[in-house]
């Protein structure tokens, strides 16, 4: 169980490919995880990124063609940490962005369970 002092770690999972965010949710789910949310959409996503009470997110860098960098740079005001995913690694994120972890689908779930329990330190 992954957890922050009692309570499971509560994850945003951000990601407009729906397969992806079921197999994500799944094995995180299965690692001690608490998916409490998903986003598919920009709008959705900075919603959820302003209003939602996490510990971390996920998330896709392109939603649609929409870039997720607004999400990001709400969640970074809140203090939420973040990893990025795209199919493109780390040639697909901004420099702005390059000091958060990004993982390339498709990703192997441990090395990024075990960047977001750094994250959650």
């Amino acid at each position: 169980m992954v957890s922050v002092g009692d309570w499971m770690t509560k994850v945003l999972i951000v990601e407009d490919e729906a397969l992806i965010a079921m197999l994500l949710e799944e094995m995180l789910v299965d690692r001690g995880f608490d998916v409490v949310a998903h986003a598919v959409t920009l709008d959705e996503a900075e919603r959820l990124a302003s209003t939602i009470d996490v510990d971390v997110a996920i998330l896709d860098v392109s939603l649609g063609g929409t870039y997720v960098f607004p999400v990001a740079e709400r969640l970074r005001e809140r203090g939420i940490p973040f990893a990025f995913t795209t199919g493109y690694g780390s040639d697909g994120v901004p420099d702005a962005w390059a000091r958060y972890p990004v993982f390339t689908k498709p990703y192997d779930i441990e090395p990024l369970v075990q960047s977001l329990r750094q994250l959650l330190k």
